[in-house]
């Protein structure tokens, strides 16, 4: 079955199977490749305008990434660059913006091995760039793209004592249905 047919049947289940679905994909562990979507050509639009592309697999400074395109009006604005690591876990390497290659002295975890459970955290620092993550629970979320229950992950991140924080509401296997951003803004996954 496409990964498009199983995401749509995934967000209709009632929560109790929802639940019970998200217990099976966490038993599955870091073996499932899709409990963190990164096949080429899926794509992500939101509320805001922006769709999100993901690229194939390319190799820079002899890492393999995964290029996730930031686009408005398909135009793309910014790359993120990660990396998909062998024990599940996902990684922010570096950053394609303004025609220039940001690479992070030390990469970022995004997302730490599946499966996420509520109340895991973890932290990294690169330069003085820190990031630190908590899977805060399981909400239900009501988008113009359907209902799900997601994992609440809030991110604080700090550079230079400055702190920005953003909560992503993530569905194994489909991706981020909603991020609510420092400045109180709410953006939903349309399709």
């Amino acid at each position: 079955m496409p990964a498009d047919q199983t995401a749509a049947r995934f967000r209709r289940l009632p929560a109790l199977l929802l639940l019970g679905s998200l217990a099976w994909a966490a038993a599955q562990g870091s073996g499932s490749p899709s409990y963190y979507p990164h096949t080429p050509g899926r794509h992500w639009t939101y509320s805001n305008g922006e769709t999100q592309v993901v690229g194939p697999a390319v190799t820079h400074r002899g890492v393999r990434v995964v290029p996730i395109s930031h686009q408005f009006g398909g135009k793309t604005f910014t790359q993120d660059l990660l990396e998909f690591r062998a024990d599940g876990s996902v990684w922010l390497r570096g950053v394609h913006a303004g025609g220039r290659l940001g690479w992070y002295p030390a990469p970022l975890n995004v997302y730490p091995p599946a499966p996420l459970t509520p109340g895991q955290r973890w932290t990294s620092v690169s330069g003085t760039l820190k990031s630190s993550s908590a899977v805060t629970g399981v909400a239900a979320i009501d988008t113009a793209g359907g209902k799900y229950n997601a994992l609440s992950i809030r991110t604080e991140t700090s550079v230079g004592g400055q702190i920005s924080v953003q909560t992503v509401y993530l569905v194994p296997g489909l991706g981020v249905v909603r991020y609510e951003t420092a400045d109180g803004s709410r953006i939903d996954l349309l399709r």
